[in-house]
């Protein structure tokens, strides 16, 4: 069987970064979404979002790409940062409103980004190993054999002790 490697930074990130994206499409300001209000900024914040989805498809190896290791880390924090910019500088469009759920799920969004690409940069990844179907569970109407002992190559997690006098 062969193991699979899910980085779980990069999934976190691109998760974050879909996030980003919805939320542009939401209400930020009263009545006007974050593509409304921005002029630039959400292309830009798309842009973003979309590095991150191709960092989790580098990290899956199903891309190949010249960018730096902590190319995820940058993306993040600009993002963090042009969000929480506008949260703390309204653009012209939202001074006289209050601030709407598409905003607060902007922020979480590229904070999202930010702790994945944390976790990218400390290599942590969930290794999953397919099994076949087979030998998940027997055929329906066979009896059921004895669970097998540890493999030749598994090591017991507790050590027998000897019976004491």
């Amino acid at each position: 069987m062969r193991e699979t490697q899910i980085p779980i930074g990069a999934l976190v990130a691109a998760i974050g970064g879909l996030l980003l994206i919805v939320s542009l499409g939401l209400d930020w300001y009263g009545e006007f979404s974050g593509f409304n209000s921005f002029e630039v900024l959400d292309l830009l914040l798309v842009v973003l979002a979309l590095a991150t989805l191709a960092s989790l498809a580098v990290a899956l190896g199903l891309l190949r790409t010249p960018l730096r290791a902590e190319t995820p880390l940058v993306v993040g924090l600009t993002a963090f940062v042009i969000v929480a910019s506008q949260l703390i500088n309204h653009p012209p469009l939202g001074i006289p409103r209050d601030l709407e759920t598409g905003a607060w799920l902007g922020l979480g969004a590229a904070a999202l980004m930010v702790a994945g690409a944390i976790l990218s940069a400390a290599r942590i990844a969930i290794a999953v190993e397919p099994r076949s179907r087979a030998a998940a569970s027997p055929a329906p109407g066979s009896p059921s054999s004895p669970p097998p002992g540890p493999r030749a190559d598994e090591a017991p997690t507790v050590r027998e002790e000897p019976p004491r006098p």
